[in-house]
């Protein structure tokens, strides 16, 4: 499932001169695994950053429908598309930034971002200080704030798998199948999908890996004239950044990683797709707990079980005659997983469903339903799925047997009923994946890794609390601060002194706390 938001489909710049070129490009350690071809890879890399140290970033006024304003500055930088062939075919990635807001002797670097996903474009990063974000303006006076679109994302060399109006086209079937001739025509729908893939972006599906990003991220560092990188995760960040530390440990100057994708191998990705079938369902009932407790403001019912019945009416309305002709229950989940995903999404996802009880059917369908005028959007979203699918299937070995994510589904289903099976099937290309399947990276501590901020709240669906837990045992040195009894994912852009202090402190100072942390949780929504 697609995190941070990118299962709905969903940032950062600089103003100062940067010495690019004038920082030599340090050598890439080797890979954890050790392989030969792994060895290849790392000295591509060591090749590719030292180009593109040289080259540096040529920064130019953004692009006017890129949609980010001055002093907001865009650029490229070229990685190989195959690193063991760092001479053969370039791509180039799209990367943005804005200056430090403070003097020059408080600059202390690039501040690179990645917001999840995998799928999610980090150009709007910089857009945190341009909007004066407060809970930003601290960090803001040390660091350029730099995004990017990851490979395939965006900007940066897109792929796709289908015709982007096809994918939002709605309604699309109930994902909870009734009968065996259902899973057969989903199970043919993930197969097409993949062969779609492969038709329409094979040549980079190969190459459409975590690894590769990481890889990519020494080279972005580079291009930017920095010795050592500074980089803030968000989901899939985590991972990406997890991998990077794992393969250039002696490139970190800080980190912090927020909401956990967990590292070990026995979960990327088809376990860790099952753990949030589990984690979402606990956060739907924190979700419908608070909206009983609202009830004068809602009316969907004073318990969590009242709540429930309403939502299995709406959604027995909508599988047996979809809602305004387009919002049937794959529309419905699309919409109200955001509610578990964000507390941003509890009010106005409550509201929505309080006035769909109340008769007003068109604002649940003007919240679910596509909008086929949105061109644009619907390429970003479709773009976004086929990242996420192209990255996750190629990241690790899948079942390719269906009797085992068969077995799985159902069994989980029964207790976990709200994103069980949707889940599945958005992942289920991967049984039939075209492109070789690899090896996840053994995530670990290496030589000259500095201390990792690790944030975490405790009841996050998408990326479950155990994930914080086994990268914080893998990175020796880490901090952990939990959120309790939060479940926001993106626990760092939330408004919580407790958390924002410390990594204010630590991106600041590089200071963390003598043992691991325990935040009392951000504000609960009022309606």
């Amino acid at each position: 499932m697609r995190d941070s938001g990118a299962k709905r489909r969903a940032a950062v710049l600089v103003a100062a001169a940067l010495i690019a070129g004038a920082v030599a490009a340090p050598t890439a350690n080797a890979t954890a695994d050790g392989h030969h071809g792994k060895d290849r890879e790392a000295r591509g890399v060591a090749i590719a950053a030292a180009r593109a140290a040289k080259a540096g970033v040529d920064w130019r006024d953004c692009p006017a429908d890129w949609n980010l304003v001055a002093p907001i500055q865009c650029g490229w930088v070229s990685v190989p598309m195959d690193y063991a062939k760092p001479y053969g075919k370039q791509i180039k990635l799209a990367v943005d930034r804005i200056g430090n807001t403070g003097t020059k002797s408080e600059r202390q670097g690039a501040l690179l971002y990645n917001p999840g996903g995998p799928g999610g474009s980090g150009l709007r990063f910089p857009a945190r200080v341009t909007a004066k974000n407060p809970v930003w303006a601290n960090t803001a006076k040390a660091y350029d704030f730099v995004g990017f679109d990851p490979r395939g994302v965006g900007k940066s060399a897109p792929i796709s798998c289908v015709d982007p109006q096809e994918f939002v086209k709605a309604p699309k079937a109930d994902p909870v199948p009734r009968s065996e001739a259902d899973k057969r025509a989903q199970r043919k729908l993930a197969r097409e999908y993949a062969e779609g893939c492969q038709e329409r972006s094979g040549a980079m599906l190969p190459h459409m890996t975590t690894p590769n990003s990481a890889r990519d991220l020494d080279v972005i560092r580079a291009a930017l004239g920095e010795k050592k990188l500074n980089f803030l995760g968000v989901s899939y960040g985590t991972y990406l950044g997890a991998v990077y530390a794992t393969l250039f440990p002696g490139h970190v100057r800080r980190m912090v990683v927020d909401s956990v994708v967990n590292p070990s191998r026995e979960k990327i990705w088809y376990q860790a797709n099952l753990d949030q079938d589990v984690a979402f369902e606990g956060r739907w009932k924190d979700w419908q707990d608070w909206v009983a407790k609202n009830d004068a403001a809602f009316h969907l019912g004073t318990t969590r079980d009242a709540v429930q019945a309403q939502w299995l009416k709406l959604r027995a309305t909508a599988e047996k005659d979809p809602i305004g002709g387009v919002v049937g229950p794959a529309e419905l989940i699309g919409f109200f997983q955001s509610a578990p995903y964000y507390d941003s999404a509890w009010v106005p996802v409550a509201t929505v469903f309080s006035q769909y009880v109340a008769g007003d059917t068109q604002a649940l369908v003007d919240a679910a339903a596509p909008d086929l005028s949105d061109t644009a959007g619907n390429a970003a979203s479709e773009n976004g799925n086929a990242v996420y699918t192209a990255v996750e299937c190629t990241d690790a070995k899948w079942p390719t047997s269906w009797r085992t994510w068969d077995r799985d589904n159902t069994r989980l289903h029964r207790d976990h009923p709200f994103m069980t099976w949707a889940n599945a099937w958005m992942n289920l290309p991967c049984a039939t994946w075209p492109a070789k399947q690899q090896t996840p990276v053994d995530v670990k501590s290496g030589k000259g890794l500095p201390p990792v901020l690790i944030v975490q709240s405790e009841r996050d669906a998408a990326t479950p609390y155990a994930g914080a837990v086994e990268l914080h045992h893998r990175l020796k040195g880490s901090r952990l601060v939990t959120e309790r009894n939060a479940g926001s994912h993106g626990v760092t852009g939330l408004v919580n002194s407790c958390v924002n202090d410390r990594v204010d402190t630590y991106l600041l100072t590089g200071a963390l706390d003598r043992t691991d942390v325990t935040c009392a949780p951000h504000a609960t929504p009022k309606p």
